[in-house]
């Protein structure tokens, strides 16, 4: 056995344990072509031209960026580099803060350091009589500080030459009192590039999932001032805390959707090696816990299977009638294996459900109709298990297809004061779905809740909704393995989304009434993409995707495909509507990354066609279609 690779081991476990399905698509995943990220970011480094261009741009302005750097036995190739990296910085508003709490065997740290003082006055540095670890001595350096905003930077790592310019610019363009960039990671000799995290923009959601703003973080001075310092009983996930801490005061809070950080992988980081530091993830499961405190939130802060990922469990307050809003043409025994799985499941009991019948002709739809609204009983095992249906209502809509007209109608009948929509060819898979959703939607920042959804085979249906992803809106990891983590682990962690299918997503009552419920003329596709960010422009709240709430979907049996001229004129006619309200939305979602193709919703590098594609080519192309057809 010691001699079997151990590739060929996890091979052999995944066949045994998840089956051949699952097994041949790992493998076919592992052959995908991808996009080589070193010849990528190639054709994104700024030009020498571009730098010099940059070193001599006056701003009206000057603003002073203090970097902060604790040295701790720096290994010199490290330190050189480190050095020579802010050095080189196109922008020369900066000061770099060096407090050395190096033991007496690495005395040329110090030694190095001073030489460099001598040769620039912007280098500050601070021998510590003792090492404090790493929160004090960043202290130290806040202490060192005289600039405006503050930037964290580990004496191993390194910046792209423009990321203080773009820093700069940020702050002068967008008022910034927080600024974090996207990152990659260099190994030990500076060779390789790779990893490359582009992330979303501040993301609420996200951050109490996993600390994805990390690195290159930068923060006015006045909300240093204000939170206080690093905090050394976070030490190992101590980053983490203060990030917390500064976006819980900042007023505007900017993300750069460029790589300007590079994270150095050697033997003992964290970014090489995550079991060499196990501390720092329950640290950060504290730093999770004290950011709640203090915005006076409940939730049980819980480790994820994935390290450095987490999930915060929020209660439920009281118990809220939930109505479960399902359209339904024919289709008797999907309906019924939809509700029978709601019944029989759900720990949840306070709900009623609407059954909305749009046009069905079978006659064993209404005799099911009929015994679901005669308080029939359900037998789920066990002696308290016996669920009388007399909270279900099927309500007539007689008019044609419509999805916003046919769940608007729904609601009229919906007592509960959360509503549910749910496809009629959907099964529910984890038990506290429903609270979980209620959990969430009860929060006061949050405006809808969607869940995961997966095909039969286990694949991902739907993890949320990418605005511009095939040219509109499309769903994120789609037929990705359902056990798989994702990009940055970003199909388990609950976050903030631009959108999410209303195959299965709760708002509030209050919240439907408020934007007017679904757009009518949405009548198939992207109503509820429209909805959710109707939700997010006019209430000013989230739209949460939480992972945890599972279901399978069989997806749109009773309607059936767009394969008619008259389906696709419909469709195109609504593409061209959507765009006409949402075309700021459609420049970019600033959940995903403008790094990040939209060709597929896997979150991998953007193709080099799309390079030079032009922002809502593809609504063009649509306009262009209906003219044509207007004129024959």
């Amino acid at each position: 056995m010691k001699n079997i690779p151990k590739k060929c081991l996890k091979a052999v476990r995944v066949l045994v344990k998840e089956g051949p399905a699952v097994f041949m698509k790992k493998v076919a995943n592992q052959f995908k072509p991808q996009m080589d990220y070193m010849e990528w970011r190639k054709e994104e480094l700024p030009s020498k031209e571009e730098l010099l261009r940059q070193s001599r741009e006056r701003f009206e302005e000057e603003v002073v960026i203090s970097v902060l750097v604790p040295l701790y036995n720096t290994p010199l190739f490290f330190l050189k580099e480190m050095i020579h990296s802010v050095l080189d910085q196109s922008y020369s508003g900066w000061e770099l803060c060096l407090a050395d709490g190096s033991d007496e065997e690495h005395a040329w740290v110090g030694d190095w350091c001073r030489e460099i003082v001598k040769k620039d006055g912007r280098v500050k540095y601070r021998k510590l009589e003792e090492n404090g670890g790493i929160s004090e001595n960043t202290n130290v350096c806040i202490q060192m500080t005289s600039g405006e905003y503050l930037a964290l930077f580990d004496h191993d790592d390194l910046l792209t030459p423009d990321a203080l310019y773009e820093v700069r610019k940020a702050i002068l363009e967008r008022q910034a009192d927080v600024i974090y960039t996207d990152e990659d990671k260099v190994n030990g000799d500076s060779t390789v590039y790779s990893e490359p995290h582009f992330k979303s923009d501040f993301n609420l959601d996200l951050l109490r999932a996993n600390n994805y703003i990390c690195h290159f973080f930068v923060v006015k001075k006045e909300i240093v001032d204000l939170v206080g310092g690093f905090r050394s009983e976070y030490n190992g996930s101590q980053d983490y805390d203060f990030i917390f801490r500064c976006v819980e005061q900042a007023n505007q809070i900017v993300h750069i959707p460029r790589v300007l950080y590079h994270w150095r992988m050697h033997e003992n980081s964290t970014a090489a090696n995550q079991q060499s530091k196990l501390y720092c993830y329950t640290a950060g499961q504290r730093a999770i816990a004290s950011h709640l405190e203090r915005c006076g939130v409940e939730g049980e802060v819980l480790m994820q299977e994935h390290l450095g990922f987490y999930r915060v469990d929020y209660p439920v307050q009281g118990e809220p009638l939930v109505s479960i809003l399902i359209p339904n043409k024919d289709e008797k025994e999907t309906l019924k294996g939809c509700i029978d799985s709601i019944f029989q499941k759900s720990s949840y009991r306070n709900f009623e459900i609407i059954v909305i019948e749009n046009n069905s002709v079978e006659a064993e739809t209404f005799a099911y109709y009929s015994e679901l609204q005669g308080g029939g009983t359900e037998d789920r095992g066990d002696e308290k298990g016996r669920i009388k249906r007399e909270r279900v209502r099927v309500v007539e809509w007689k008019g044609e297809f419509n999805f916003s007209k046919i769940n608007n109608y729904g609601v009229s009948f919906a007592s509960g004061e959360y509503l549910l929509f749910l496809n009629n060819d959907m099964e529910v898979i984890s038990a506290d779905w429903i609270e979980r959703m209620v959990a969430n939607c009860q929060r006061k920042e949050v405006g809808v809740v969607g869940a995961k959804l997966y095909y039969p085979d286990r694949t991902i249906q739907h993890a949320g909704v990418i605005i511009g992803l095939g040219g509109i809106a499309g769903h994120a990891f789609s037929r990705q393995l359902g056990i798989e983590p994702g990009y940055f682990a970003r199909a388990v962690c609950q976050q903030d989304l631009s959108a999410v299918t209303a195959a299965c997503m709760m708002v509030s009552q209050a919240d439907f009434d408020f934007v007017g419920g679904f757009d009518e003329k949405l009548g198939v596709a992207f109503n509820d993409v429209d909805f959710c960010l109707k939700i997010r422009h006019i209430c000013k709240k989230l739209v949460v995707f939480d992972p945890n709430v599972e279901l399978f979907h069989y997806e749109s049996k009773s309607r059936g495909a767009e394969d008619t001229p008259q389906k696709q004129k419909r469709f195109h006619q609504e593409i061209v509507r959507f765009a006409e309200k949402w075309e700021e939305d459609l420049r970019g979602d600033p959940y995903y990354n403008p790094n990040l193709t939209l060709i597929a919703g896997d979150f991998s590098l953007k193709k080099p066609e799309e390079r030079f594609r032009k922002e809502l080519e593809y609504v063009q192309m649509i306009r262009g279609i209906l003219e044509k057809e207007e004129k024959e």
